[in-house]
């Protein structure tokens, strides 16, 4: 039978929070059937039923909550707000319900502020779980009883999953396709939704490109870019940078540090690092390997970068990332 997921919807849900997740559970689907698996079946539900508008103003319609019977429900994923705080004032009978339909089924998870909800209805105290960067800290005075990740993109913690800021519920969901369907099946679905990579989930919500693209220096966008597809050279020195831009190496040095606030050689170690990060939630690779696939030329380079920036190992890490 297929695996039957009930999308939580109320007044205010943020589209994306909701339609991402939804997408990649519908095309999973079809990659699913084509090897003679189930697939999915999605539904978009609330309290009472009926017409429901979204943040920005779409309305979708829905079932009542109440219509399904939750043994026969696979996964519930519950959608976050722009508006949660407010939302969670007026959301005290889905609340309820939430409490009580996450000991009846398989999986529940929570995209972005739906995690409050989660919160809200006790699911979360004592687990590790994540939420959208711009509200960790009004998470935790919230609910100090969470063990809140303020850097991964999604958490796994037995039954419960929680996903960082709106986008990253597609991560979520692909790696639940890939718990359930396998590899395969989800890899082929990124590459439908061409989504540019398939993240695991302890990579940081905030990557360094967008982080320098933040800082509105258009004109080393390309290059940043180039750095993060060349990041094996071990020499990525000052004259290769500046001569990509078309600068001499000593104007670039100084305009470089003036406009981003960092030297050359310190972004390129930041991408490094975050790169390193990436791999190193693959258990398989060694680390060896990754040190020289990201540029640091040996382990023992790598660990000091990593000691000096995070305060622990490579293979620390990796331990933290993978539990």
């Amino acid at each position: 039978m297929p695996r039957n997921v009930v999308f939580v919807a109320y007044p205010d849900v943020s589209l994306l929070d909701l339609a991402g997740p939804k997408t990649v559970f519908w095309a999973a689907s079809n990659h699913a059937r084509e090897r003679g698996m189930a697939g999915y079946r999605c539904h978009t539900a609330s309290m009472s039923g009926g017409v429901v508008a979204a943040a920005e103003g779409t309305s979708m319609q829905t079932v009542a909550l109440a219509s399904f019977d939750r043994r026969l429900v696979d996964t519930i994923v519950v959608p976050g707000s722009p508006n949660m705080l407010q939302v969670s004032k007026d959301s005290r009978l889905l609340i309820a319900w939430l409490t009580t339909a996450s000991s009846e089924v398989r999986r529940m998870a929570s995209v972005c502020s739906g995690a409050f909800l989660l919160a809200y209805a006790g699911i979360l105290d004592g687990k590790r779980a994540t939420t959208h960067w711009a509200m960790l800290d009004r998470f935790r005075e919230l609910f100090p009883t969470v063990e809140l990740d303020p850097e991964a993109i999604f958490v796994q913690q037995q039954h419960l999953w929680t996903s960082a800021g709106v986008a990253t519920g597609i991560d979520l969901a692909l790696a639940m396709v890939e718990e359930d369907y396998g590899h395969e099946v989800a890899l082929n679905t990124a590459k439908e939704l061409a989504v540019y990579m398939k993240r695991p989930g302890a990579q940081p919500q905030l990557s360094e490109l967008l982080i320098s693209q933040s800082r509105q220096v258009p004109v080393f966008d390309t290059l940043h870019l180039w750095i993060v597809q060349n990041l094996s050279r071990e020499e990525l020195s000052v004259e290769q940078l500046a001569g990509r831009v078309g600068m001499s190496p000593r104007n670039f040095a100084r305009v470089y540090k003036q406009k981003t606030g960092r030297t050359p050689a310190k972004s390129v170690e930041h991408f490094r690092l975050e790169a390193a990060r990436r791999l190193l939630q693959d258990q398989h690779r060694a680390v060896d390997q990754i040190a020289r696939e990201c540029g640091f030329g040996n382990e023992e380079r790598m660990r000091a970068a990593f000691q000096r920036h995070f305060g622990h190992s490579p293979s620390d890490y990796r331990v933290k990332a993978n539990r």
